[in-house]
């Protein structure tokens, strides 16, 4: 990270076929050696197979599925006197989504299933349905913040 200015956040286009921005940037946390088309294509197969299981709109079940796995505070390690503490923090929206889409891609990948399309529906709709690694992954963020409430007067 420069120490002379801040980076300038990129304008992120919206995806050719759903026209969103979210899947958008979850083509850009499946991607893999700059594989873009192949990215695509597993999120799209995982969107279809999404709507053969369920009876709703693909792009909704992952809109609720990203929101119930969005962290709302996470801990910070801060150093005071000597001794480091994990300080509470409450998270911005767009850190937010990406830490959803972070672990929704992680624990998708760490799945046992035959390809990654199966298991990023899977995945999603598990997170829709607020069970899964995802959404416990989730709960021990705000369990540690939870925990660590006393040291919240340290923030920055």
């Amino acid at each position: 990270m420069s120490r002379r200015n801040t980076a300038k956040k990129r304008i992120i286009a919206p995806d050719p076929i759903y026209n969103s921005k979210l899947i958008s940037m979850l083509i850009s946390r499946i991607l893999k050696h700059g594989k873009k088309s192949l990215a695509q294509r597993i999120i799209y197969e995982a969107l279809e197979i999404i709507d053969n299981k369920t009876s709703y709109e693909p792009l909704e079940i992952l809109e609720k599925a990203i929101r119930n796995i969005t962290p709302l505070v996470e801990v910070k390690a801060r150093r005071v006197g000597g001794s480091t503490y994990q300080v509470p923090i409450e998270v911005r929206a767009y850190r937010g989504t990406n830490l959803a889409l972070r672990w929704l891609t992680r624990f998708a990948s760490e799945r046992s299933g035959k390809n990654m399309a199966i298991k990023l529906a899977n995945e999603i709709i598990d997170a829709y349905n607020e069970s899964g690694n995802s959404i416990r992954k989730k709960e021990e963020t705000h369990r540690m913040a939870e925990a660590n409430k006393a040291f919240a007067h340290y923030r920055y």
